[in-house]
Protein backbone atom coordinates (compact mmCIF):
# COMPACT_ATOMS: atom_id res chain seq x y z
CA UNK A 1 0.00 0.00 0.00
CA UNK A 2 1.47 3.33 -1.29
CA UNK A 3 1.84 6.41 1.26
CA UNK A 4 -0.83 8.29 -0.59
CA UNK A 5 -3.69 5.79 -0.45
CA UNK A 6 -2.92 5.21 3.74
CA UNK A 7 -3.52 8.71 4.33
CA UNK A 8 -6.37 9.54 1.31
CA UNK A 9 -9.83 9.91 2.28
CA UNK A 10 -12.10 6.51 1.79
CA UNK A 11 -14.53 8.80 -0.65
CA UNK A 12 -10.88 9.26 -2.89
CA UNK A 13 -10.66 5.57 -3.03
CA UNK A 14 -14.35 4.90 -3.60
CA UNK A 15 -13.84 7.06 -6.77
CA UNK A 16 -10.80 5.18 -7.59
CA UNK A 17 -13.02 2.28 -7.38
CA UNK A 18 -15.54 3.66 -9.69
CA UNK A 19 -12.71 4.17 -12.39
CA UNK A 20 -11.29 1.33 -12.23
CA UNK A 21 -14.45 -0.51 -13.04
CA UNK A 22 -15.30 1.49 -16.01
CA UNK A 23 -17.65 4.35 -14.39
CA UNK A 24 -17.59 8.07 -14.78
CA UNK A 25 -17.25 9.77 -11.11
CA UNK A 26 -18.14 12.85 -12.74
CA UNK A 27 -21.58 11.50 -13.83
CA UNK A 28 -24.66 12.52 -12.48
CA UNK A 29 -25.80 9.79 -10.58
CA UNK A 30 -22.05 8.74 -9.19
CA UNK A 31 -21.03 12.92 -8.00
CA UNK A 32 -21.52 12.33 -4.81
CA UNK A 33 -21.48 8.51 -4.71
CA UNK A 34 -18.17 8.32 -3.15
CA UNK A 35 -18.99 10.16 -0.06
CA UNK A 36 -21.99 8.45 0.28
CA UNK A 37 -20.09 4.95 0.11
CA UNK A 38 -17.77 6.30 2.38
CA UNK A 39 -20.53 7.37 5.12
CA UNK A 40 -22.04 4.15 4.62
CA UNK A 41 -19.19 2.09 5.37
CA UNK A 42 -18.32 4.42 8.27
CA UNK A 43 -21.33 3.46 9.44
CA UNK A 44 -21.64 -0.62 9.18
CA UNK A 45 -18.06 -0.94 10.61
CA UNK A 46 -19.10 1.13 13.48
CA UNK A 47 -18.98 -1.70 15.69
CA UNK A 48 -14.77 -1.54 15.80
CA UNK A 49 -15.40 1.59 18.13
CA UNK A 50 -17.69 -0.09 20.75
CA UNK A 51 -16.54 -0.09 24.18
CA UNK A 52 -18.57 -3.10 25.66
CA UNK A 53 -18.00 -2.09 29.10
CA UNK A 54 -19.78 1.24 28.22
CA UNK A 55 -22.64 -0.28 26.34
CA UNK A 56 -23.58 -2.26 29.16
CA UNK A 57 -22.92 0.97 31.24
CA UNK A 58 -23.64 -0.73 34.47
CA UNK A 59 -26.91 -2.35 33.83
CA UNK A 60 -25.82 -5.76 35.55
CA UNK A 61 -28.23 -6.45 38.22
CA UNK A 62 -28.31 -8.55 41.42
CA UNK A 63 -32.02 -10.80 40.81
CA UNK A 64 -32.18 -14.29 42.15
CA UNK A 65 -33.97 -15.76 38.96
CA UNK A 66 -32.10 -19.32 37.87
CA UNK A 67 -34.36 -19.69 34.77
CA UNK A 68 -33.69 -19.04 30.99
CA UNK A 69 -33.85 -15.15 29.39
CA UNK A 70 -34.23 -15.78 25.92
CA UNK A 71 -34.66 -12.55 23.53
CA UNK A 72 -34.99 -14.46 20.12
CA UNK A 73 -35.33 -12.38 16.71
CA UNK A 74 -32.84 -9.87 16.72
CA UNK A 75 -32.33 -8.68 13.35
CA UNK A 76 -29.13 -8.08 12.50
CA UNK A 77 -27.13 -6.83 9.63
CA UNK A 78 -22.83 -7.40 9.33
CA UNK A 79 -20.60 -7.32 6.30
CA UNK A 80 -18.96 -10.32 5.20
CA UNK A 81 -14.66 -10.35 5.06
CA UNK A 82 -14.17 -11.87 2.18
CA UNK A 83 -16.21 -9.58 -0.11
CA UNK A 84 -17.72 -7.05 1.78
CA UNK A 85 -20.83 -7.99 0.91
CA UNK A 86 -24.30 -8.18 3.17
CA UNK A 87 -25.28 -10.74 5.58
CA UNK A 88 -28.38 -10.27 7.68
CA UNK A 89 -30.91 -12.61 9.33
CA UNK A 90 -32.15 -12.93 12.65
CA UNK A 91 -30.20 -14.02 16.17
CA UNK A 92 -31.28 -15.26 18.94
CA UNK A 93 -29.35 -15.32 22.65
CA UNK A 94 -30.39 -16.92 25.74
CA UNK A 95 -28.44 -17.21 29.46
CA UNK A 96 -29.84 -18.71 32.37
CA UNK A 97 -28.49 -16.32 35.28
CA UNK A 98 -26.26 -17.02 38.23
CA UNK A 99 -27.67 -14.18 40.58
CA UNK A 100 -27.06 -11.99 38.10
CA UNK A 101 -29.16 -9.89 34.86
CA UNK A 102 -28.24 -7.74 32.15
CA UNK A 103 -30.85 -5.11 30.80
CA UNK A 104 -32.25 -6.89 28.29
CA UNK A 105 -31.94 -3.75 25.36
CA UNK A 106 -28.25 -4.64 26.03
CA UNK A 107 -28.29 -7.76 23.99
CA UNK A 108 -29.73 -6.42 21.10
CA UNK A 109 -27.09 -3.53 21.36
CA UNK A 110 -23.90 -6.28 21.92
CA UNK A 111 -25.43 -8.13 18.55
CA UNK A 112 -24.92 -4.66 16.62
CA UNK A 113 -21.59 -4.33 18.13
CA UNK A 114 -19.63 -7.14 16.56
CA UNK A 115 -22.42 -7.12 13.70
CA UNK A 116 -20.85 -3.83 12.32
CA UNK A 117 -17.38 -5.32 11.62
CA UNK A 118 -16.14 -7.15 8.85
CA UNK A 119 -16.83 -10.73 9.78
CA UNK A 120 -17.66 -14.26 9.13
CA UNK A 121 -21.25 -15.64 11.10
CA UNK A 122 -18.96 -18.06 12.85
CA UNK A 123 -16.62 -15.15 14.37
CA UNK A 124 -19.88 -13.74 15.22
CA UNK A 125 -22.22 -16.45 16.97
CA UNK A 126 -18.76 -16.85 19.06
CA UNK A 127 -18.16 -13.27 20.14
CA UNK A 128 -21.93 -12.49 21.19
CA UNK A 129 -21.57 -15.77 23.39
CA UNK A 130 -18.03 -15.21 24.76
CA UNK A 131 -18.79 -11.52 25.94
CA UNK A 132 -22.18 -12.42 27.48
CA UNK A 133 -20.35 -15.34 29.14
CA UNK A 134 -17.55 -12.93 30.30
CA UNK A 135 -19.88 -9.78 31.54
CA UNK A 136 -22.46 -11.53 32.90
CA UNK A 137 -21.24 -15.21 33.96
CA UNK A 138 -24.16 -16.73 33.84
CA UNK A 139 -24.37 -20.81 34.11
CA UNK A 140 -25.13 -20.89 30.49
CA UNK A 141 -25.65 -18.85 27.31
CA UNK A 142 -27.06 -19.88 24.19
CA UNK A 143 -26.62 -18.18 20.39
CA UNK A 144 -28.26 -19.36 17.59
CA UNK A 145 -27.77 -17.40 14.04
CA UNK A 146 -29.79 -17.31 10.89
CA UNK A 147 -28.65 -15.08 7.87
CA UNK A 148 -28.91 -14.97 3.97
CA UNK A 149 -25.42 -14.12 2.77
CA UNK A 150 -25.64 -12.18 -0.60
CA UNK A 151 -22.00 -13.13 -1.58
CA UNK A 152 -23.37 -16.68 -1.86
CA UNK A 153 -26.56 -14.99 -3.70
CA UNK A 154 -25.35 -12.87 -5.60
CA UNK A 155 -22.12 -13.68 -6.89
CA UNK A 156 -20.44 -17.64 -6.61
CA UNK A 157 -23.02 -20.20 -6.43
CA UNK A 158 -25.61 -17.86 -6.58
CA UNK A 159 -27.36 -20.17 -4.39
CA UNK A 160 -30.79 -18.63 -3.41
CA UNK A 161 -33.08 -19.38 -0.25
CA UNK A 162 -30.06 -21.50 1.80
CA UNK A 163 -30.00 -19.30 4.95
CA UNK A 164 -27.21 -20.55 6.94
CA UNK A 165 -27.36 -21.14 10.65
CA UNK A 166 -24.64 -21.16 13.23
CA UNK A 167 -24.49 -21.88 17.30
CA UNK A 168 -22.33 -21.21 20.36
CA UNK A 169 -24.26 -23.58 23.39
CA UNK A 170 -21.62 -22.87 26.74
CA UNK A 171 -22.16 -23.94 29.74
CA UNK A 172 -25.50 -25.76 31.28
CA UNK A 173 -26.58 -25.34 26.56
CA UNK A 174 -23.14 -27.52 26.52
CA UNK A 175 -23.83 -29.68 29.36
CA UNK A 176 -27.71 -30.50 29.17
CA UNK A 177 -29.87 -31.30 26.39
CA UNK A 178 -32.66 -30.60 28.09
CA UNK A 179 -31.72 -26.82 28.36
CA UNK A 180 -30.20 -27.18 25.06
CA UNK A 181 -33.68 -28.37 23.55
CA UNK A 182 -36.33 -26.47 25.80
CA UNK A 183 -33.90 -23.01 23.99
CA UNK A 184 -34.25 -24.70 20.30
CA UNK A 185 -38.03 -25.37 20.99
CA UNK A 186 -38.11 -21.53 21.62
CA UNK A 187 -36.76 -20.33 19.22
CA UNK A 188 -38.34 -22.76 16.49
CA UNK A 189 -41.84 -22.02 18.04
CA UNK A 190 -41.49 -18.50 16.33
CA UNK A 191 -41.43 -20.23 12.69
Amino acid sequence: MSPASRTAPLSDLVKEILVRIGEDPTREGLVRTPQRVSKSLHELTSGYAVDVDKLINEALFHVPYSEMVLVRDIDFYSLCEHHMLPFFGKCHVAYIPDGQVIGLSKIPRLVEAFSRRLQVQERLTSQIADIILKKIKPLGVAVVMEARHLCMEMRGAQSKNAPTVTSAMLGNFRSDARTREEFLGFINASK
